[in-house]
């Protein structure tokens, strides 16, 4: 078995050097909730020298909240906002001679997507290529979406997050919304592989502790025989 590790990069964590040394893809934020041309310069930079998978991270434009706070609707023109920061990011990998892999929503823009069709229909839109992957939790909207659009669907799951029953993520801020437990995340990690629905598997690079849930799942999975790669 062979499972991409992927992390959320270019978002302000001194860390990113080191939590690339851990993983195989990396989502590199691309202007909406963090981020500008010269980090996206310097995150793609380093993501190439270390040979991983490219991704964009767009996110609604929300800098204030992170791209964490929920809307009641899609705001005006997502789909374009969207596309904007996924056209951004392509240029600048194209600069380089590198490929965009994937695309993956970042925040609340992700979590409301696996639930609302409207905001799946947005992402759908501004995606590039059928050529690119979409990231994004198995099972739900968004999912739906790309798959009748005819766009490559990677199911992802979390390391450093609690689920609900449902599949979806426990909301930030509710008790058992952040794994920070080493032991824990490696059993979730194996049970996401396992459930054989996943092809990624993500931790958050603000995660006070994504270093060290990063290096204890991956020598856990190796040791069940696990293989850490990216994938095309």
């Amino acid at each position: 078995m062979t499972i991409d590790l992927n992390v959320d990069l270019g978002e302000g964590s001194p860390h990113d050097a080191v939590l690339m040394s851990v993983a195989s893809s990396v989502n590199i934020a691309c202007g909406g909730h963090a981020g500008d041309m010269a980090s996206m310069d310097q995150a793609i930079a380093m993501a190439l020298g270390q040979g991983l998978s490219l991704g964009a991270h767009p996110s609604f434009p929300d800098r204030a909240h992170f791209g964490r706070r929920h809307h009641a609707d899609p705001p005006p023109g997502l789909a374009d906002i969207l596309s904007e920061q996924v056209e951004a990011f392509n240029a600048r990998c194209q600069a380089t001679g590198a490929s965009l892999h994937h695309i993956k929503p970042h925040g609340a823009l992700y979590n409301q997507a696996h639930q609302d069709e409207r905001f799946a229909a947005a992402i759908v839109e501004a995606h590039p290529s059928r050529e690119v992957f979409l990231y994004g939790l198995p099972g739900g909207e968004l999912e739906k979406a790309a798959r009748q659009a005819g766009i490559p669907f990677a199911g992802e799951g979390f390391i450093d997050r609690g689920y609900q029953a449902d599949g979806s993520l426990v909301a930030r801020g509710q008790e058992g919304a952040v794994i920070s437990d080493p032991d824990q995340a490696a059993r979730q990690a194996l049970a996401l592989c396992h459930a054989g629905t996943v092809r990624t598997l993500c931790v958050h690079s603000d995660s006070e502790d994504a270093l060290e849930l990063l290096e204890f799942v991956r020598k856990r999975l190796a040791r069940e025989g696990i293989a850490i790669a990216p994938f095309s």
